[in-house]
């Protein structure tokens, strides 16, 4: 029987890793929905209609996202290469520079506290990321 404080307790413990993890940014003024986009966008440029489906919001909130991270210099809009008539948005080489600043900065932040544990903790952390991975992709 499954103790039912466990799935509860690691459930809000990760969920609060997870958010110290998002907090460390380079840019503090970019949420981390406008991050995320970005980060689907550094895969290749998308339109609106797409962006918002993989996002899961509507293209008008999505369009605000845009308008948001375009001023912010991280997006540009351009015609798509195969339908003048499309708009597509591009990451910029700032936006690119935010994601790679942030990610550094984020495992920086983990490591520095990952080389605090012990070795038994970072051993059962260890045995336990296979197991947390396989959670979070399923």
């Amino acid at each position: 029987m499954i103790d039912p404080t466990l799935p509860h307790d690691l459930r809000l413990s990760i969920g609060r890793l997870a958010r110290r993890m998002r907090a460390q940014k380079v840019d503090d003024s970019v949420s981390d929905s406008q991050f995320s986009v970005l980060c689907t966008l550094e895969a290749e440029p998308l339109t609106i209609g797409h962006l918002s489906g993989i996002e899961k919001v509507t293209p008008p909130s999505m369009n605000r996202t845009v308008n948001t991270l375009e001023t912010a210099g991280y997006v540009t809009r351009t015609s798509a290469p195969d339908d003048g008539r499309k708009v597509v948005v591009v990451i910029s080489e700032a936006g690119r520079d935010l994601i790679e600043q942030t990610r550094l900065r984020r495992d920086a932040w983990f490591i520095a506290r990952f080389e605090q544990l012990s070795p038994e903790q970072r051993a059962a952390l260890e045995a336990a990321a296979p197991v947390i991975k396989e959670l979070a992709e399923t």
